[in-house]
Formats: C-alpha cells, structure tokens, sequence
C-alpha cells in the first residue's frame, strides 16, 4: 500500500503531544535530534526501526504510526489534534457527538470550557496533575481548530440529541455535580443561551450548515465523518465537551474502511429528522416540563431526511 508520509509525520505530532513528554526527552530517548523530530512530523520520510522506537515510547503500534488499518488513541490531546490536521483539508463534517458541537458553538461556549473540563477533575481522578496539564493543550487545539473551521468553511451536518438537549438545559454547562447554587444558576443560563445560539443558527440557515435533531436515543459514542478530497474518514470517540464532559478516559478511532463509513453514513440517515428549530424553540419555552420528542416527524412525503452530500 501507498504511505501518505505527511500523514505518518501528523500522528506523530499528535502521539507526542498527548504522551505528557516533551520534544527535547523523546529526542533524547530516541536517540536523535530535535531538529530530526520536527523533520519526521513535517513528513520526512524515517526508517522503520526509528518509526518503531517512536510507537513503542509513545504507547501505539507501528501500523497506528503507519495508518495501516484502525488508528487507536487514547489521550484527548491526540485525539482533538488528529481532527485538527484532518479538517485541514476536509470538504465536510458530519458530526454527532454530545449536545453541542464546538464547531458550532459560541464564543461563550468556548470562553466558558476551560474551567468546564478544569471542574470535571476531582480528587478521585487518577492522576489528576496530569488530567489538569493536559486541559490548557486542549483549550489550544480546540482554539486552532475553530479558527481553521471559521478560515476554510467546510460543510457541515450536525446531529444533536434530544434527550441529551434536555439534559444540557436542565443541568447546566457544569463539569460536575454539587455546583454551589450561584455557578449552577449561571450555569444554567448558559446552557440555555448556548441552545439560543443554535436556534438561532437554524432560522438564519448558514450556507454550509445542517442541523438535525434525533428523537431517538444515541450511542454514547460519539463518532464524525470527514470527506477529503478522494476517501473519507470515520472517527469514532468517547471523549466530549460540554455537559458531563470527558476528556480523560477512553480510546478513540479513525479508519477509512469503507464498510464502517458506509455503516456510519447509513445510521446518520435513518437518524436525521426535520423541524429542528422547531424543537429547540419547544424545548426553550417548556423549560423544566416535559413534552413530547415526537414534534420531529420524518419529512411530509416519508422519506429520511439525509445529510446533503459535497460534490
């Protein structure tokens, strides 16, 4: 098979950040220079034994390095930095994954995560110092990855759980239980304008933008589709921001197998439904009541109503 080298270089890159090591200590133990490992992660190509020394320090087998079959990763860093470099060049999105998307997502939203995700690290975390360091690498990436989004303005389909929007505006953007009641209160508010925004979002219709709301119940497995230029990528991932959020533990994935596309694609159709405006203005009325999910109907003649493809 063809090895894309840029492509090797950007797992390293993405490996490296999420190991908790720094450049100058991997060098070291590798037993080259910096300079040759910036090299490797612009896409130079390296012999495999020295590819080898580099998935054995960082954790990950060589076919991951490689992009031979099924990418494993297990740290958030490298997970939100492999879909930094995937959306470089990505033409659309499709995404389901928690009640918001950060893509989508406010400034607020942003402004407001950080001590989200700092909050979620309780003393029963493993390992906590690490759990906190790892969070302002986060924040980068996410930061890099909605500037790239607002430069290059890929098309994007973007599936939002009912029941996890109900939740959301019920607990508040909150990274844990037993807020004190002031930051709950404000937390709340939040939640709520952060479901305004996406409201909003849909009656203004953003060329570019689809957003769909699933009635049913989602895995708790988030996952995204990217088309690229000549193949498109599955990633699958537990980690998520916002309400409830994790970004400490689980391991995530990305193939370009075209059985799991083509599973994915189908699963998106059968889940997409119309009026979701609708629904958001419902849900933001009946505050704190229940009310029926069934305000989504499929559209008028029966049909699934799918995510428009690019072309």
């Amino acid at each position: 098979m063809a090895f894309r080298y840029e492509e090797i270089g950007q797992r390293l890159k993405a490996f490296r950040m999420g190991s908790g090591l720094g450049a100058d200590e991997i060098a070291r133990k590798i037993g080259i220079s910096r300079t040759a490992l910036y090299r490797f992660e612009r896409g130079e190509l390296a012999k495999i034994d020295t590819l080898a020394k580099f998935a054995e320090l960082l954790g990950v087998s060589t076919a991951t390095l490689l992009g031979v079959g099924i990418e494993y990763i297990p740290s958030a860093v490298s997970y939100f930095e492999r879909m930094r470099q995937i959306e470089e060049t990505a033409e659309q999105i499709v995404i389901l994954s928690g009640p918001i998307s950060f893509l989508l997502a406010s400034d607020d939203f942003q402004a407001t995560l950080q001590e989200v995700l700092t909050e979620n690290i309780t003393k029963a975390v493993a390992n906590p110092a690490r759990a906190l360091s790892d969070i302002p690498l986060i924040m980068e990436i996410l930061a890099q990855r909605k500037e790239l989004y607002r430069k290059r303005r890929p098309a994007i389909v973007n599936l939002m759980s009912a029941f996890e929007l109900e939740r959301f505006l019920d607990h508040g953007f909150v990274g844990r239980k037993g807020m004190p009641d002031e930051v709950l209160r404000k937390r709340k508010a939040l939640a709520r304008a952060e479901i305004e925004h996406f409201a909003r979002l849909l009656e203004r219709q953003p060329i570019g933008v689809q957003i769909g709301i699933v009635p049913d119940t989602l895995p708790h497995t988030g996952f995204q589709i990217f088309r690229q230029p000549g193949r498109t990528l599955l990633a699958m991932s537990p980690f998520r921001l916002g309400g409830e959020p994790n970004v400490r533990v689980g391991v995530a994935m990305i193939t370009s197998a075209a059985d799991g596309v083509s599973l994915h694609e189908a699963a998106i159709g059968t889940m997409m439904r119309e009026r979701a405006a609708h629904f958001l203005h419902r849900l933001l009325e009946n505050e704190g009541k229940p009310f029926d999910r069934e305000l989504l109907p499929l559209p008028d003649d029966g049909s699934e109503a799918r995510p428009k493809p690019v072309h």
